[in-house]
């Protein structure tokens, strides 16, 4: 979670990551947001988020982007 938090921050450090739970569904995340997201993700986790992945409830919440990893590190 630590990791996870520390690329949320430095991608928008303006954001409440911990408290927010609708960061695509309120437009708190962009589409270029998400990108950079998706590739710092895959880089940090060896992981690869592919297009079915991109839904707004895998990144809708901290938790939501966790569940997503553990799920992708799982397969």
């Amino acid at each position: 979670m630590d990791e996870l938090m520390e690329i949320l921050n430095e991608l928008r450090p303006d954001v409440d990551f911990e408290n927010e739970t609708a960061l695509i569904t309120d437009g708190v995340l962009d589409s270029f947001d998400i990108v950079a997201l998706v590739g710092e993700l895959n880089d940090a986790f060896d992981i690869e988020i592919k297009p079915n992945n991109l839904v707004p409830e895998n990144f809708n919440s901290v938790n939501a982007m966790l569940d997503l990893i553990e799920q992708l590190q799982d397969e």
